[in-house]
């Protein structure tokens, strides 16, 4: 379930110019821990029972965190749908069922936090876009689901396009009350080929769009993540053991450094 604290629409733009801060994927201990504060805090402010990393390696499962001065600032973890199925599954099964057999390759995007101090829709944004890039540009899934608190519903319908797949159900994990959401990454890719990286159209455009990365940024984040990915790939061929690696989309951790 994604914690929406502080609000996305009070979130402070953040400077313009170069990012100050980089996309890494969350794949060291030490990085993972970073991480597990982060989540420990914001959704235990809200009052939320405790929401940590799952331990076990696998592809179906991606964390993301944003970092500055070696400071984790934000974190989103996305969830590709699987035969052990995804979270959601547990509230909104027969919705998610649903959208499966519609032939929809759903994946959940979750374990969201945003450090109240430094946090910026800047932040935000890029987070989620590297998460649409690793979910539907590399990986070919074509719309995201999430569960959010029914009082935050309507700023991410209108911060992302999301909209209502279900009505307020209690998510366990965290024992609260849930909404299920979803957006196609069609209208993702839209909005994002029309105002990504154009920060003055904010004034007109009121969502998380033109915080996003350029095309042009865009593009160079694919290539990062392709050009590591056929490394990751070499290395497991020249070894000859690939079944002893562990599950991984991409060798190295700097995802964007911009």
């Amino acid at each position: 379930m994604l914690v929406q604290d502080p609000r996305i629409d009070l979130l402070p733009d953040g400077p313009a110019g170069p990012r100050r801060f980089k996309v890494k994927t969350a794949d060291s201990q030490e990085r993972r821990g970073r991480v597990n504060n982060l989540l420990k805090d914001r959704y235990g402010w809200r009052g939320y029972q405790q929401v940590s990393l799952p331990t076990d390696p696998t592809v179906n499962r991606f964390t993301l965190t944003a970092v500055e001065d070696e400071v984790v600032i934000g974190t989103i973890t996305v969830a590709f749908d699987n035969p052990a199925r995804l979270g959601a599954d547990e509230a909104f099964g027969p919705e998610v069922t649903k959208l499966r057999a519609e032939g929809r390759r759903v994946c959940e995007f979750t374990k969201l936090a945003i450090d109240p101090v430094v946090g910026t829709k800047r932040v935000l944004a890029t987070l989620f876009h590297v998460a649409y890039i690793v979910a539907h540009r590399i990986r070919a899934f074509d719309m995201l689901i999430m569960e959010v608190n029914p009082r935050h519903v309507r700023y991410y319908e209108r911060m992302l396009g999301c909209q209502i797949l279900a009505g307020e159900r209690v998510n366990s994990a965290v024992n609260a009350p849930a909404v299920l959401l979803g957006a196609e990454f069609a209208y993702i890719m839209a909005q994002i080929g029309e105002f990504g990286g154009k920060p003055e159209a904010a004034a007109r455009e009121r969502s998380l769009y033109p915080f996003a990365l350029s095309l042009r940024e865009e593009a160079a984040v694919i290539s990062r993540m392709q050009a590591k990915q056929r490394i990751q790939d070499r290395r497991l061929t020249d070894t000859g053991h690939p079944n002893d690696a562990t599950p991984t989309d991409f060798g190295t951790t700097d995802l964007i450094g911009l």
